[in-house]
């Protein structure tokens, strides 16, 4: 598939289209309808995206006495003394459950666990190719929070940190509250804490690039869900302004006077709370009033490229910046925004530029957090990746149009994995303790790992290639 660049120069309905931007979002359908159709194609081809393979030697049946019976006893017996010993025995360290009830599934809403599975694979699959963790999909049949923080307490014992995945909200808050306060592993929503941690991320280079200071920027987040929740979240930690943040979701602006203010203090407390401590200047309507003079929108809501209009950003402030975060497709295409006079565009897709997704950061996270054996994900470990990967995109150059680095840039991640561990070790939350030099090669050493057996299973024909890949076409650009 062309990228943009090429497109402008061999497709003569662009060059004599009047209006660049509508063909460009009409190609960028077309591109999302075809990778929809290669998923399915891959997915039946493969039939999932991971298998369990050996990591140790086996020569000979005499191996198995040691790695398994009569040996394994003396393991077990050792494990049963110490329980903490399991993290250096099992590979229990570097083992997550990746843990959904199918409930708000990747902008497709409530598809159920059957179907959250295939996301969940592909979850998998990112935190081994990018971060050298083993993660296992576990879509679980629950109808209450309370059923889902009963069974995932139960699983802890067979890993070493938890990602809980595509819960609606304000349920995936209450869960990831009780299990943070009652588990000695980490627990990790990703919907919130990771693609949080990567809008800041993305957010600190914007802000650098347009002039501004973060003390002295209008924020508007349009979406209140988990991501943008937790995203305030981290805005305050930096200092940001709050008062001159404004919070939209399918029934306007927060502010303090809302109808249903009664409504979210019964069920839902932590949208309560941001209805009461931004927008300081009770502004009220819909996100056109809201994005009235505004610096920065950070989008997270709903995958309809109409949900912007090209005229609200005209209304911003000079050099906007515009982060259209919905999956599988973004609130306006990038195009649309720039054309609309938006300094940095971010979408959460691979196949435009700035990608600002989670899967930038929870295979670092969880490397940093496993090597250190910690007990806990607290938002300053959350915040120090944010800043770390921020810093990563100034190794290949920081522009508007690379404002975080790709999943290409491998050199980043052992450093964001690093950061996290040393602050783990600082807040006394890790059972090991390491240098900084020390935990990035280790980080180094495992995330490079799943890359080489994948060539060298490739290569042996081990793993096929699907057929557009024989073909050499090249998807992403």
């Amino acid at each position: 598939m062309a990228n943009a660049a090429q497109r402008q120069i061999v497709d003569p309905r662009k060059a004599q289209d009047p209006n660049p931007a509508k063909a460009e979002a009409n190609a960028a359908e077309e591109e999302t309808a075809m990778l929809s159709r290669r998923a399915v194609e891959v997915s039946r081809l493969y039939g999932g995206k991971l298998e369990v393979i050996p990591q140790v030697p086996i020569q000979g049946l005499q191996d198995f006495s040691h790695l398994y019976t009569p040996g394994i006893a003396e393991v077990s017996r050792e494990i049963a003394k110490d329980p903490e010993k399991a993290f250096e025995l099992t590979g229990r360290w570097n083992t997550i459950a990746i843990v959904t009830d199918g409930s708000r599934v990747l902008g497709l809403g409530n598809i159920g666990p059957e179907a959250a599975l295939p996301v969940m694979e592909g979850k998998s699959l990112l935190f081994k190719y990018l971060g050298g963790v083993n993660a296992f999909p576990l879509p679980v049949n629950t109808k209450t929070p309370e059923e889902l923080v009963d069974i995932v307490r139960r699983i802890v014992p067979s890993v070493g940190g938890i990602n809980l995945e595509d819960i609606a909200s304000p349920k995936c808050f209450y869960v990831l509250e009780q299990l943070q306060k009652s588990l000695p592993i980490p627990v990790w929503h990703d919907d919130q804490l990771g693609t949080a941690a990567a809008t800041v991320a993305g957010l600190i280079n914007a802000l650098a690039l347009t002039g501004r200071e973060i003390w002295k920027t209008g924020i508007v987040l349009l979406g209140s869900g988990a991501a943008n929740i937790a995203t305030a979240r981290l805005l305050k930690a930096m200092n940001a302004d709050m008062g001159a943040l404004t919070v939209v979701d399918h029934k306007g602006i927060l502010h303090a006077e809302r109808e249903d203010l009664d409504e979210m203090m019964l069920h839902n407390r932590w949208k309560y709370d941001l209805a009461l401590t931004t927008n300081e200047a009770s502004t009220k309507g819909g996100l056109k009033e809201a994005l009235k003079g505004a610096d920065v929108l950070l989008a997270a809501s709903t995958p309809d490229p109409n949900t912007i209009k090209p005229e609200w950003i005209r209304g911003m402030a000079p050099r906007p910046i515009v982060f259209a975060l919905a999956n599988p497709k973004p609130e306006i295409w990038p195009d649309v925004a720039k054309a609309a006079g938006a300094a940095i565009v971010a979408t959460g897709r691979s196949d435009f530029a700035n990608q600002v997704n989670n899967s930038l950061i929870f295979p670092p996270v969880f490397r940093g957090i496993l090597d250190a054996r910690a007990r806990g994900i607290p938002d300053d470990v959350v915040l120090v990746a944010a800043q770390e990967l921020a810093k990563g995109a100034s190794l290949r150059g920081l522009t508007e149009d690379h404002i975080l680095p790709t999943m290409e840039e491998a050199e980043v991640f052992p450093k964001v994995a690093a950061a996290v561990a040393i602050k783990a070790e600082e807040l006394g939350l890790a059972r090991v303790h390491r240098s900084r030099a020390e935990y990035e090669a280790n980080a180094e050493r495992l995330m490079s790992r799943p890359k080489l057996l994948g060539k060298l299973l490739t290569e042996s024909g081990l793993i096929s290639l699907p057929e557009h890949k024989v073909k050499g076409e090249k998807v992403i650009r």
